[in-house]
This record gives structure tokens, C-alpha cells and sequence, in this order.
């Protein structure tokens, strides 16, 4: 069996941190109704062992927000950067994808925010890595043994992690960071509306319901910053009043 290219297998492909560089609204075609059983969540050991973390761990809001990033993600990396000989960048696994989406946001968690002084992103992705790299509890199933990350997939989703809300016009990022960040803004500002049709929007929070999201990612922002007035979510701006301006709130 061939080894996989880390650099194309684990989405540690450069890409532009600038995401109009990437499409227009003009150039583009409407994007396609893709439906969540279309987008199947990766059956895998690690996959599963992962999933069941974050089901424990997140409050369930964020679990749910975590899953509808990842189907918002492969709507998105479908219609915009669909794989092709022009566009090995976005070949990266769906598996790796998965594993970026549930462990973004386990920085936010209640525990989490009081261990460290690290703005959340940080943590999260220094504890990502060691997540991925550990199976502490061997409960990846009968017969399965331990469900590790290699260690090029984890730095990759570490560094998507840690990333996530590093948002900026100028310099590069990897393809799986710039995915998460542009089905993370989507979710919770609304940005990038025109990159995932409607239906696909219904047929997610169908599946994954918001359950106040809005409200409640706003309110931890909040925390966040007034546990620690230099983090990183600063560089943001008022991102609390437009996560509470999101449009998308109408689904709530």
C-alpha cells in the first residue's frame, strides 16, 4: 500500500487566506442543493472515535454547530473547488475535514476556557493534536486497536484549528484551514451566502438544529473576552454583534 501524500491527503496545501481571491459571485455558477446524505460522515475508526469525543465533551449546540460545518464545508468545497487535475489542493480527505470540524471549537468549552490563558483557538489546537495522537481510552472498537491520527494529519488540523479565526486579506493558509474558515463564517455570521444554496441550509439545520446557536456562541465569545482581554477573538471586531446579527438566526 502506497503511503499518502501528506501535502495533498491532509489538506496542508497552500492556498490564498484571502477567500475573494478564490471565486466571485459573478464567475461562479448558483450552487447546487446537496443534500446532508450527500455528504456522509466518514466511517472510520478515528472518525468515530473523534465524533464520540466531541458528542461528550461539547455542549450540544456546539456539537451540532460542529456538524453543520462539516456538511456546509463539502457543499462548499463541491461546488467552489471541485477535485480535478486544475485543483488538487481541495483533494484532501474527507476524513481529515471531519476531524477539524468536530475538535474546532473544543477550546470553547466551560473547563476549557478556565485551564489555560491561550485564546481558544490555541488551546483547541494543541489539544486537537494531542486527541488525535492519543487513544488513551483504546475505544475505537472490537477488533479495531487504537484509533490514531498519523502525525501529519493531526498537525494539519491543528493548524486549521488554531487558524480558524485567523482571518485576513493577505497570505496563504492550508486548503482544509481555509475550508473550516469559510463554513465557520458561514454558520455563524452568514458570510460566503452565496457559496451554499438554500435548501442545503434547511435540509443541515434539519438534521443538526441550531438550538439558539446565535445566542449562545455570542455569549461565550463574551466570556472569552472578558476572561481575556488579548485573545485573539479581539482581531475580530465586534464579532459578537454579527454573530447576533447572523441571518440565518430565522432558523432558531
Amino acid at each position: 500500500m502506497s503511503t499518502p501524500n501528506p501535502i495533498s491527503e491532509y489538506g496542508f496545501a497552500p492556498v490564498p487566506a484571502n477567500p475573494s481571491t478564490l471565486f466571485t459571485t459573478t464567475s461562479n455558477p448558483p450552487p447546487p442543493f446537496i443534500p446532508v446524505s450527500s455528504t456522509p460522515i466518514p466511517d472510520t475508526p478515528l472518525a468515530r472515535r473523534i465524533q464520540e469525543y466531541a458528542r461528550i465533551h461539547l455542549p450540544q449546540p456546539t456539537y451540532h454547530h460542529s456538524l453543520r460545518v462539516y456538511h456546509y464545508g463539502l457543499a462548499i468545497k463541491r461546488h467552489a473547488f471541485p477535485s480535478s487535475a486544475e485543483a488538487e489542493e481541495w483533494a484532501f480527505s474527507d476524513e481529515t475535514y471531519f476531524l477539524t470540524c468536530m475538535l474546532h471549537d473544543i477550546g470553547t468549552t466551560a473547563e476549557n476556557l478556565r485551564a489555560t490563558r491561550l485564546s481558544f483557538e490555541f488551546f483547541g489546537g494543541y489539544l486537537a493534536l494531542d486527541v488525535l495522537r492519543n487513544d488513551k481510552d483504546n475505544k475505537a472498537g472490537e477488533g479495531e486497536g487504537g484509533a490514531v491520527a498519523p502525525q501529519a494529519q493531526a498537525e494539519s488540523v491543528a493548524e486549521a484549528i488554531i487558524r480558524h479565526q485567523d482571518l485576513r486579506d493577505v497570505g496563504m493558509i492550508t486548503a482544509v484551514g481555509q475550508l473550516v474558515q469559510l463554513a465557520t463564517i458561514f454558520d455563524n455570521v452568514g458570510g460566503h451566502a452565496h457559496l451554499v444554496h438554500e435548501d442545503t441550509v434547511k435540509d443541515v439545520i434539519e438534521h443538526y438544529p441550531r438550538l439558539k446557536w446565535s445566542s449562545c456562541f455570542a455569549s461565550t465569545v463574551g466570556e472569552e473576552v472578558a476572561l481575556k482581554p488579548w485573545a485573539h477573538t479581539t482581531a475580530l471586531g465586534d464579532f459578537r454583534g454579527k454573530i447576533l446579527g447572523n441571518p440565518y438566526n430565522r432558523y432558531e
